[in-house]
């Protein structure tokens, strides 16, 4: 069944209906000039913004957005996180043709379920230079339970301080050699390297080292500030945009509330910190205290930060920035439960998949069954079906797994996501529904990892 097939536009036009509010907006994508605070880039972006525009709809309005491609190159949006039409979802080679230099696309479809998400470029390492943004869902039931709603984007960036993303992919390796597809000698673990960026949480952090690490578009030396006032109740929505960062997150002298991850609400769960891998979104409410403190991002396993200031009073930044709270309680998405009314109804699975996550650092290859993209064999399924998908990461480092065009729900504990990030050595198993036909993306949120093969496509069948 193809993105383009009668099936997926039948079920775009039954989730219509008569009087849809319509939300439009334009997304220009071209090189441009950024300033990170203090430090000019050239690099590529949305509308000469850092992050891209904010757009904002409800639970079942109709979003068209046009997107003008001023790039030298071709490019493409993926909707990360959306149950949305498949000829809609931005895969190019898979459900839409590039959108080539001097062209333009317009998007157009239902938005599902509420919740915070982001939009980003699929093509190539696209998303590691300035191409991405924030989509917030609202939910026109939520009666809202706090004062300020703040979006916190975290990145990891090089694009522009004398090497670019294509420079990177070159020194690894990517496209350079071609391993023996049959050997399997990836499946027994990945060789790090003398000099590799290891997390206690994480096992090997990441493939490549960053100069900066930034906050809403803002490096640590002029961060971003957000004002409100003591005892103020704030919604944070934070969302890793990252490509080879996972990041460490606290608000210096309070703890968070976790309310929601990847838009999908949870059993509300205290914590010091937060551990966010790439693709990865969490809202967390705070109450805030009197005084400045700072918003730190710790790149896990890294050297570096991001950084923001939040303002409620006087006073300067305590002299040791670095907050204690990201050495307390650290919570990552595998912790937490999901809300009640979010759990996917009970039911035996009709189909089982696996999935083995290997790699090697020399040649670098990231494999899905011992296998790159695009020469992974498509995992079937049919519509109607209850899937059990496990998920095993037979290497030495972690990834965060997204599929695109469905949340699922993690086995052991129910949780609904569409982005969960595995460590090392670890399986988890998943469940969805295949409610949404077409051509669908499963991959690897490390940019990396992805563009040196490490994606495969879940295909329903006609």
């Amino acid at each position: 069944m193809t993105a383009s097939s009668e099936t997926v536009r039948r079920l775009e036009q039954q989730r219509r209906a008569a009087g849809q509010q319509v939300v439009s907006a334009r997304l220009t994508a071209r090189p441009v000039e950024v300033d990170l605070g203090g430090r000019i880039v050239s690099t590529w972006g949305y509308n000469h913004n850092l992050p891209g525009p904010l757009i904002r709809a409800r639970a079942g309005n109709l979003l068209r957005v046009e997107v003008d491609n001023r790039l030298p190159a071709p490019t493409s949006v993926h909707w990360h996180g959306l149950a949305l039409s498949n000829d809609m979802d931005g895969v190019p080679g898979l459900t839409q043709d590039p959108i080539t230099a001097d062209e333009a696309f317009t998007y157009e479809f239902t938005v599902p379920d509420p919740g915070t998400y982001f939009y980003h470029s699929h093509s190539g390492l696209q998303l590691d230079r300035g191409l991405y943004g924030v989509l917030v869902i609202d939910d026109p039931n939520e009666t809202g339970d706090h004062d300020h709603e703040w979006i916190v984007v975290l990145d990891d960036w090089l694009d522009g301080t004398g090497r670019t993303p294509d420079d990177v992919a070159r020194d690894l390796g990517i496209g350079v050699g071609v391993a023996d597809e049959s050997s399997g000698a990836d499946m027994d673990g990945m060789d790090m390297g003398e000099e590799s960026m290891l997390s206690p949480l994480l096992g090997g952090a990441g493939d490549v080292t960053y100069p900066h690490y930034l906050v809403n578009g803002r490096i640590p030396e002029d961060p971003p500030v957000f004002t409100s006032a003591p005892r103020r109740r704030v919604r944070i929505r934070f969302v890793n945009a990252g490509s080879d960062t996972a990041f460490r997150v606290a608000l210096g002298g309070h703890r968070m509330t976790v309310t929601h991850t990847d838009g999908f609400p949870v059993v509300p769960q205290d914590t010091d910190a937060l551990l966010i891998g790439m693709g990865e979104r969490f809202d967390v409410l705070v109450t805030l205290g009197d005084g400045a403190f700072p918003l730190f991002a710790q790149a896990e396993g890294k050297t570096g930060h991001g950084l923001g200031i939040v303002r409620t009073g006087h006073g300067a930044l305590p002299a040791h920035a670095r907050p204690d709270e990201l050495d307390r309680r650290v919570l990552l998405g595998t912790d937490l439960a999901p809300g009640e009314d979010v759990r996917l109804a009970g039911r035996d699975h009709d189909l089982y998949h696996s999935v083995d996550m290997g790699g090697t650092m020399s040649p670098y290859r990231w494999t899905l069954n011992g296998r790159t993209h695009p020469d992974i064999p498509p995992l079937n399924v049919s519509e109607g079906q209850r899937v059990r998908m496990r998920m095993r990461n037979m290497s030495d480092m972690f990834h965060p797994m997204h599929l695109h065009g469905h949340t699922f729900a993690l086995a052991d504990s129910g949780l609904r996501k569409d982005t969960v990030t595995i460590r090392p050595m670890r399986t988890v198993e998943i469940d969805f529904d295949t409610d949404n036909p077409g051509q669908w993306a499963l991959h690897c949120h490390n940019a990396y990892h992805q563009e040196a093969g490490m994606m495969a496509t879940m295909s329903y069948l006609a």
